[in-house]
């Protein structure tokens, strides 16, 4: 089982991650003199007629494109959802007290690599 602490200590050691001030969990990298989020927690739509509410037992994780969301989406459904408000957007919804650490670390790192810039690249493939 995961937690905000593992993904803080995960996201923090990525060359240029910055965590987000704010009420919502976020990490970010600058990309353009424009800071762009990789994962944050998910904003839950808990009363149809009311704002949405941080759950951080739950975490949004951006993928590199549509296609890679479907494979992830159908690997695990234990782990991985989406809803609508996510249709058409490359980001998974990862539930943290699903996944292992080495899977997590796994995505949190293609997250980051798919908006930093390659100069921030020291991880190799």
């Amino acid at each position: 089982m995961a937690t905000l602490d593992d993904v803080r200590r995960m996201a923090s050691s990525l060359p240029g991650a910055m965590e987000t001030s704010g009420a919502q969990f976020a990490f970010s990298v600058e990309v353009k003199g424009k800071r762009w989020g990789f994962i944050w927690t998910w904003a839950e739509r808990v009363h149809a007629k009311k704002a949405r509410v941080p759950n951080d037992r739950v975490l949004a994780v951006l993928v590199p494109n549509l296609e890679a969301k479907q494979v992830v989406l159908d690997s695990d459904p234990a782990k991985f959802f989406t809803e609508p408000h996510y249709d058409g957007y490359k980001a998974v919804l990862v539930r943290l007290e699903a996944i292992d650490l080495d899977e997590l670390e796994d995505l949190i790192i293609e997250a980051w690599r798919c908006l930093a810039p390659k100069e921030l690249w020291p991880l190799s493939d």
